[in-house]
């Protein structure tokens, strides 16, 4: 008997839905085989769009130059490469502070204060290419900060920084409920109403030398005691958050007088080390404390990358200029580095925290610093606690190339700093 015309016959339905179900189940086992780290692995997001199917030249159009479409990611430290970005000029954006509203920046890096005119390196923005950074918020920081201690340890550039993370957050304290005490080796700043602190601790090398305190001019007559740290560390314990730097004091030469002991014997008994064997042992050394002394539930570690120097203009192609002198816009070359940063000194710093047993979050400013030129202190300065002269600022080898204005780069590195807490 014929089935009826119109009809499918039952069997060949079932033979169909078991067809779609298997089908159905194979492609749910394959897509189980994708773990979801691997797809962040790829480029989030990325920015290409179909091309539409309607003839209309209009529609069209508007896609194909839909720039500003943002389809990054969220800020995530593990999955965003903050350094893999660009400098976007963007003239709306002001600093949360300057160098007259906030009474704790050093006179080295009160730019404007020191006389520099042109302000369009206050307005740059870092824009990482996979993910958005979100701004600083003050009042998110100090409710971070709650009840805690912040504690910035290292040289003059980590002074720059704790300098820009206090003037970030002071704005939205009242006069009474903050504080400032300043020392010659320890500062700290206090909210009270949060009582938080947030400190400097000042250690140039982190391990000890014989110019941590008194400073020597001569870097041929510093000695650096590559296997001791503990008279400093002392004071770095109780903390709530660490944030260390070391770099600039280490490069005065291709060799550095290391000194295994007691400094009891004053020049007797150093050893000249090539300078990254030096570095390499003073960094075990403070690893090997931070190992030993810090506990990891109770107290989180960064480490501030080397800031680089901009003291050869010929670096980003200014054969005729002289250091940092009178540039005002970043280098535009997509990974620009110049001979101001050492990468073989990075990469010491990198296998180093690799083997530590605590872990240290790595606030990588080198790569997004290294485009800046235009953002150093230069002549707007002082140099021996005395202001440079009108005339002094006209000679371009007086600028400072190290260090930088405030406000200024050094409140991005507390922007990815605080998007890392």
């Amino acid at each position: 008997m014929k089935p009826p015309r119109g009809k499918v016959p039952l069997p060949i339905i079932i033979t169909t839905i078991c067809v779609l179900f298997f089908i159905a189940v194979l492609y749910a086992e394959r897509l189980s085989f994708l773990p979801s780290s691997s797809i962040f692995k790829f480029k989030t997001c990325p920015r290409k769009l179909n091309k539409p199917k309607s003839n209309d030249r209009k529609i069209e159009d508007v896609l194909a130059n839909a720039s500003w479409i943002d389809d990054r990611f969220d800020f995530d430290p593990e999955e965003c490469n903050v350094a893999n970005g660009k400098w976007v000029f963007n003239h709306s954006i002001k600093p949360l502070y300057s160098d007259t509203s906030c009474p704790y920046i050093d006179r080295q890096y009160s730019c404007v204060k020191n006389g520099r005119n042109d302000s369009d390196y206050l307005h740059w923005e870092w824009q990482p290419e996979d993910c958005t950074l979100p701004p600083f918020n003050p009042e998110l920081a100090l409710n971070k900060l709650q009840g805690k201690r912040l504690l910035f340890v290292g040289d003059s550039l980590q002074r720059n920084q704790w300098e820009s993370f206090v003037c970030l957050v002071q704005g939205i304290i009242p006069e009474k409920k903050k504080s400032m005490k300043r020392g010659r080796v320890h500062s700290v700043f206090k909210a009270k109403e949060y009582n938080a602190t947030i400190e400097f601790y000042w250690a140039p090398f982190l391990v000890e030398s014989n110019t941590d305190i008194r400073i020597i001019g001569d870097p041929k007559k510093r000695i650096i005691k590559v296997d001791e740290i503990s008279e400093r560390a002392k004071n770095w314990t109780g903390v709530d958050i660490l944030v260390f730097n070391t770099y600039v004091w280490w490069m005065s030469g291709l060799r550095v007088k290391a000194l295994w002991g007691s400094f009891s014997n004053g020049q007797e008994g150093y050893e000249e080390l090539d300078t990254p064997v030096a570095y390499n042992l003073g960094l075990r050394t403070w690893a090997n404390w931070v190992d030993s002394t810090i506990d990891p539930n109770k107290t989180r570690v960064f480490f501030t990358t080397m800031s680089p120097a901009h003291t050869k203009s010929a670096d980003w192609g200014h054969k005729d200029g002289v250091k940092c002198f009178n540039e005002t816009k970043p280098v535009r070359k997509k990974n620009h580095w110049g001979s101001g940063s050492n990468k073989g000194m990075m990469s010491v710093v990198a296998k180093v925290i690799k083997k530590m047993k605590v872990p240290v979050d790595v606030i990588n400013i080198t790569q997004i610093s290294e485009y800046r030129i235009d953002a150093h202190s230069s002549v707007y300065t002082e140099t021996g606690g005395k202001m440079l002269t009108k005339e002094e600022r006209a000679n371009p080898l007086n600028a400072d190339c190290i260090h930088w204005c405030l406000p200024g780069l050094p409140d991005t590195w507390n922007q990815i700093f605080l998007a890392m807490l």
